[in-house]
């Protein structure tokens, strides 16, 4: 567990900085103190998405957004009462406080049970044709392309095997039988990894129909074989869990710039006119979980990617959840971003 004092801020500090230190500490929670260190409150990463969600300035102050009273824990508390409490909460972090609430250390859920398993199915999306990335994409297939002296998908898939994921499905097509040769049945990493061959191109959630009959009765994670982020696929798994909604679509903040000077008229006359403004939208991430039901809705056959898929089903009534991401996400889908993802590999994924 790393140092908890490194995760301390004050009331003031600013979202912005608070985001930095739930990346920089590792444990994503910050835990904000007075002078004194007596615990004043905390900030989770399911406070942060929630300021997203509202849109509210990120240079605002933590106290805004902070839990003032979180649940607590007492330095002479055991291991495994605390894991009860945390277990009963529904807690993956807990400050460690002593009779007058002066912070004395964390305890994570995470550490309490290291070396946990998760049975939950990983399907990674493989079979592009990677043709906005050519001539790179030639010879080679996208997921295959090396991004800090390894191969995208194996960053990704490495990154689920540290979380403690050991099922894999592997959707394939373009230059199938290379992703087979390089990552093999799995052994390497101590999982199993099974491909799912698509005999023509099925879309982004038309693979889904095609996945073995026997699989897991659990949750799914999905996601794009092209992608790097550093999201915590255990934080979205407990979130998808508790909303209890059929799909759980990962999404990110994009702003984007009109060029030009946009003007509002009403009849002929001018309202406003606005130099250059900055427009912000939430996008899809290409990060999904998946209640296992919606395996059945997919025949297999038809084309689909995953939006289509999404929207029919809200639109029969099935509840389809947002989970706001501010942790390191790029979608290699063009040059410059392949570019920029050598640029930032080591700085997002060799400096933990």
């Amino acid at each position: 567990m790393k140092n908890w004092t490194e995760i301390l801020l004050t009331p003031e500090d600013s979202i912005q900085k608070t985001i930095e230190v739930l990346h920089t500490g590792g444990n994503q929670i910050a835990l904000v103190v007075d002078n004194d260190r007596k615990l004043l409150g905390t900030v989770t990463d399911g406070d942060i998405r929630r300021a997203l969600i509202k849109h509210i300035d990120m240079g605002c102050v933590v106290k805004k957004i902070m839990n003032t009273d979180p649940i607590t824990a007492f330095g002479s508390e055991s291991n495994s009462a605390i894991m009860l409490k945390m277990k009963g909460k529904g807690l993956l972090h807990i400050p460690i406080v002593d009779g007058h609430n002066v912070l004395i250390g964390l305890e994570t859920l995470q550490h309490l049970l290291i070396g946990k398993k998760y049975d939950n199915p990983v399907f990674l999306m493989a079979g592009g044709f990677g043709k906005r990335l050519h001539p790179l994409t030639v010879d080679t297939p996208k997921p295959l392309l090396p991004v800090g002296g390894r191969p995208i998908l194996e960053t990704i898939l490495m990154q689920f095997v540290e979380a403690g994921f050991q099922n894999f499905y592997i959707s394939v097509h373009y230059k199938a039988d290379m992703i087979r040769e390089h990552l093999g049945d799995g052994s390497d990493w101590g999982v199993t990894i099974k491909y799912i061959y698509e005999k023509q191109p099925l879309g982004t959630a038309g693979s889904l129909g095609i996945l073995p009959a026997d699989i897991i009765k659990l949750p799914i994670i999905m996601m794009n074989g092209d992608l790097l982020t550093k999201v915590d696929f255990l934080q979205l798994l407990d979130f998808h869990n508790k909303e209890k909604c059929m799909a759980t679509m990962c999404i990110r903040e994009y702003d984007f710039q009109v060029p030009y000077g946009v003007v509002t008229i009403e009849g002929a006359n001018i309202q406003s006119i606005v130099e250059k403004p900055v427009q912000n939208f939430f996008i899809n991430a290409g990060i999904y979980v998946l209640d296992p039901s919606l395996i059945s809705k997919v025949d297999g056959v038809s084309y689909i990617d995953m939006p289509t898929l999404l929207e029919d089903r809200k639109n029969l009534g099935d509840c389809i959840s947002a989970f706001p991401i501010h942790e390191y996400w790029i979608d290699i889908g063009r040059i410059d971003e392949y570019e920029n993802a050598h640029k930032e590999y080591s700085n997002e994924f060799l400096n933990d």
